[in-house]
């Protein structure tokens, strides 16, 4: 392993352990439920959008799963907050693209920041959808929250 995945795979360790956001919020605008039932993973993801905005004022989520989607939802978290709805979901459909290129290409890290260190998880198919998890449940809530204004 060089240097540089095992910078990355520090930077899971530390989100899985030190989760961001693992707290469900009190009157979201949405939320949205997900499971895995390749591997039991579940999360529930809450938003709530600033008023008379699209911008994210806060996400939180619960769930229990491996490393990789407790790390991932706890990136999300510092990364969708502050953002608007339509940066949020262009932001969601990069981490698709790395998540779903098996571990080609250069993903670019000055758009994806943190979630960078996922790139390696996207070589094993099956750890694909734990890595996206998160991020599915939170698209999901964030056009709804966004549909229901």
């Amino acid at each position: 392993m060089n240097a540089l995945d095992s910078l990355y795979q520090q930077v899971i360790l530390d989100h899985a352990k030190a989760r961001h956001g693992d707290r469900l919020l009190d009157a979201p605008d949405a939320e949205h439920f997900e499971r895995n039932p390749t591997c039991g993973d579940e999360i529930t993801v809450r938003v709530r959008l600033e008023p008379d905005t699209d911008r994210v004022a806060e996400l939180g989520w619960q769930g229990d799963g491996c490393s990789i989607s407790m790390a991932s939802a706890s990136v999300l978290t510092d990364m969708a907050v502050g953002r608007t709805v339509p940066e949020l979901l262009a932001l969601t459909d990069e981490f698709r693209t790395m998540m779903r290129s098996r571990g080609a290409g250069e993903p670019d890290e000055d758009v994806l920041e943190d979630l960078i260190a996922f790139h390696g998880v996207s070589k094993f198919v099956m750890r694909v959808k734990c890595g996206m998890l998160a991020w599915v449940a939170a698209e999901a809530a964030v056009r709804e929250a966004t549909a229901a204004r």
